[in-house]
């Protein structure tokens, strides 16, 4: 907009506010990105909610500072030591480990990643998911968020159950990656799964990969360049 935040500014007044205005146009256009990413299943509801307040709240300042205030002082509000992008790919879910168990028998075939859950909890859940499951005509996968804030994701199938390990709330995205991977690896076995007593050293794992990055960030985020774009 022509001055950079923290810089001496000379406008007029009449231009700071003309300017701080455009900036709060530019940030509800951000808003309405942002809705439209999280109805399309880009970003999780924690990566929605830190950010459409933290837009909020820029809007506020920088009205407030426009009408009450010295207008020229609106930049230096909204400066913060975390952009977007960076706030993005922190609160991004990462696949911490996954899990594959018969539906039948319950027994695991394999875990994959850390998988740091106790089996004493994941054998009750995974009896209990399997008994909704089976009340509920064509029950599809659930999530549910633990004690210390990872998810799990229970994936039905026609021989297995896939139990997935997420250190935040994953995305739909996310979800229906998962889900579509665990198709696939019963398609991939499915002579051997039929069987009911695969040997997890001759499977295919179309989730392996996955779970092996789950040092990066699983949502690769594009932002364009924007130089206002430092909130």
């Amino acid at each position: 907009m022509g001055d950079t935040p923290g810089m001496p500014n000379h406008n007029s007044p009449s231009e700071n506010i003309k300017q701080g205005e455009e900036f709060i146009a530019h940030v509800h256009q951000k808003m309405s990105k942002l809705v439209e990413e999280f109805a399309n299943g880009e970003i999780n509801r924690t990566q929605f909610h830190q950010l459409y307040d933290r837009y909020q709240r820029q809007i506020m300042r920088v009205a407030q500072l426009i009408a009450e205030a010295d207008p020229s002082l609106w930049r230096d509000v909204i400066q913060d030591s975390e952009d977007t992008l960076h706030i993005k790919k922190r609160l991004t879910a990462k696949a911490v480990g996954m899990s594959v168990y018969f539906n039948k028998s319950g027994m695991p075939i394999e875990t994959l990643g850390e998988f740091a859950v106790e089996p004493e909890l994941i054998v009750p859940m995974l009896s209990s998911y399997r008994s909704a499951a089976a009340e509920i005509f064509r029950a599809g996968m659930r999530s549910t968020e633990m004690e210390n804030g990872q998810w799990l994701c229970f994936v039905p199938g026609s021989f297995t159950t896939l139990i997935a390990l997420f250190s935040l709330e994953p995305s739909s995205n996310q979800l229906e990656m998962v889900e579509r991977m665990h198709q696939d690896f019963e398609q991939a076995n499915k002579a051997a799964l039929e069987l009911g007593q695969a040997d997890p050293k001759k499977l295919a794992y179309p989730f392996y990969s996955f779970v092996q990055r789950r040092a990066k960030p699983d949502l690769e985020i594009d932002e364009e360049n924007d130089p206002q774009d430092t909130e």
